[in-house]
């Protein structure tokens, strides 16, 4: 059994239909899709080991399947750049989610790299369509999606020339080319992710809806910030 598949059927095993952050970013880096390098600290001493492995600085962010918008109750803290801020944020975090929810199941705080600044930010998506199945979105990514709805769509399995046709069609694509001085956006990276991505919905069929939102893209490589999951639980 593949790591991704194990990560699922546990997860429908709690009874839950969607992934905590580490859950999900563990079963796309399964499918070849770049994460940010992260680690899981239940403690102020373990969120400190984790920092200085991974390097500062560092985003640290609540793990609770009981918090699912974690910046709305303070559960997120960024560029932390020494282990005294380590410690601070770890204390605040947990104090911010006992008083948003004094029974939340906390399992720890993840400990995430700063990802460097990008030349461009995307979203991969999959949502489920009752009639053709997983449709894969891509566009610009961080408020750009919310505001512009520049995406573009295509029914999985995709191949390198749809993931490619999807990138371009986009009216921000200019962007990703390099504009006014700015490098361009490893393209070819972003055809591996919209592929991996197809790969991995057409294979574990329970998955429902997938946001990869945002993925730094950079002249060189990409890394995916934020992933989010959600099941459709199999019928009995």
């Amino acid at each position: 059994m593949s790591k991704a598949r194990k990560i699922i059927e546990e997860v429908l095993s709690e009874g839950r239909n969607f992934l905590l952050e580490s859950e999900a970013k563990m079963v796309i880096a399964d499918y070849g899709i770049p994460v940010t390098k992260f680690e899981i600290a239940t403690n102020e001493d373990e969120a400190v080991e984790a920092a200085n492995r991974i390097g500062y600085p560092v985003v640290m962010k609540i793990l609770s399947p009981d918090i699912i918008h974690k910046s709305d109750v303070g559960g997120v803290k960024l560029n932390l750049k020494n282990d005294q801020e380590v410690r601070q944020a770890f204390k605040e975090i947990i104090e911010n989610v006992r008083k948003f929810k004094s029974d939340a199941d906390i399992r720890g705080v993840t400990v995430q790299e700063m990802a460097p600044e990008p030349v461009a930010e995307v979203i991969v998506g999959m949502t489920k369509d009752p009639q053709f199945g997983p449709a894969i979105m891509f566009g610009l990514g961080g408020i750009f999606v919310e505001v512009l709805k520049d995406v573009s769509f295509r029914i999985a399995p995709l191949t390198a020339y749809d993931a490619r046709e999807m990138i371009q069609e986009i009216k921000g694509y200019p962007v990703l080319t390099g504009i006014r001085g700015r490098p361009p956006a490893d393209i070819d990276t972003l055809v591996n992710i919209i592929l991996n991505v197809s790969k991995l919905v057409m294979e574990i069929e329970e998955i429902d809806q997938l946001d990869l939102n945002p993925i730094f893209a950079y002249s060189k490589g990409a890394k995916t910030v934020d992933a989010r999951i959600i099941l459709s639980k199999p019928e009995e």
